[in-house]
């Protein structure tokens, strides 16, 4: 059966993620590698939290990466054979480029906090927000971030894009806290059943990200990155990259432009791909896959009783 992995982002964080595996010899040798790497204990922060302190970006994003590398590990180590392709949403995408062998995650752990630093350094808190505009069509969702940044003045610095394409009926928005505002009104007022803002600290995948993207590409530049051993699809244009120029740009461009995760998972499909496994803590990109294409058949791995599990689906 043609299987893909795919990696969640933000969002899919909790405090005691990992304690499910115990002290499985993997997850505790992937936690001492990211904790070298990083010079802090990642169990620790893992196993205890607080909530808030896994809720910060620059804390988020690489115990994420670590948490979907160590499930990724522990299917391999279990016999687990390779996927035909990788994906991963948003921050998921350098979980999966470690998971291919682009990166190792002594490199990866780093580079994710930079770039976390990056993107809460760009805008300052407070001043940038995401909602999520719920059972509307994305274009739909296009047309009122147009209409209500067309409110503003020309040169106010207010800006509302639509970012991370979900599911069908699930598009998250972003920009400056006012054009969010004014637009989860509009789209509101145009039909969309629900606008819930998100509690972020920045406004991620918007062109406001451009400044972060800027440090990145320098940090981008310096990094050496190896073959991809598994096709990864990219968010930025749901296309397959094997030279690291490209593959670095695409990570570049992925800062501040839109994750486009149905096309992604559509894209894996059309490759043949029968079910499509997250790795990593919950269950947000299976669900996401149900809605994309209801034929796909999807399941999470992300403690010793879903790992049998995926170990029988795929069987």
């Amino acid at each position: 059966m043609s299987f893909a992995f795919v990696f969640p982002g933000q969002g899919s964080q909790a405090v005691g993620m990992l304690d499910a595996w115990g002290d499985h010899p993997v997850v505790a040798e992937t936690l001492k590698e990211a904790s070298d790497a990083l010079g802090e204990d990642v169990a620790k922060l893992i196993h205890e939290g607080p909530k808030e302190a896994l809720a910060l970006t620059t804390n988020t994003q690489p115990v994420m990466l670590v948490a979907g590398v160590a499930a990724w590990r522990v299917w391999r180590a279990a016999g687990g054979a390779l996927p035909a392709a990788v994906a991963g949403h948003s921050l998921g995408e350098y979980s999966a480029l470690v998971a291919s062998g682009v990166l190792t995650l002594a490199q990866a752990a780093p580079l994710v906090r930079f770039r976390a630093q990056a993107m809460q350094d760009a805008v300052p808190v407070g001043t940038g927000a995401m909602a999520a505009i719920l059972g509307m069509a994305a274009d739909k969702v296009r047309e009122g971030c147009a209409e209500a940044q067309a409110t503003f003045p020309a040169g106010s610095g207010e800006v509302v894009e639509a970012v991370n394409f979900n599911d069908p009926a699930q598009t998250v928005i972003a920009g400056s806290k006012a054009a969010v505002e004014k637009a989860c009104e509009v789209l509101k007022a145009n039909g969309a059943k629900r606008a819930l803002p998100l509690p972020v600290s920045a406004p991620f995948h918007s062109s406001l990200m451009k400044p972060a993207a800027e440090r990145l590409k320098e940090k981008l530049a310096a990094t050496v990155l190896a073959a991809p051993q598994i096709p990864v699809f990219n968010n930025i244009d749901v296309a397959v990259e094997t030279d690291p120029d490209r593959i670095r740009d695409a990570l570049y461009r992925q800062a501040f432009g839109p994750v486009r995760w149905v096309e992604s998972v559509q894209a894996l499909k059309a490759r043949g791909i029968a079910t499509v496994v997250e790795c990593g803590p919950g269950k947000v990109l299976a669900g996401m896959v149900k809605r994309i294409d209801a034929d796909l058949a999807s399941a999470a791995l992300y403690d010793p009783a879903t790992l049998a599990e995926v170990q029988a689906l795929l069987a």
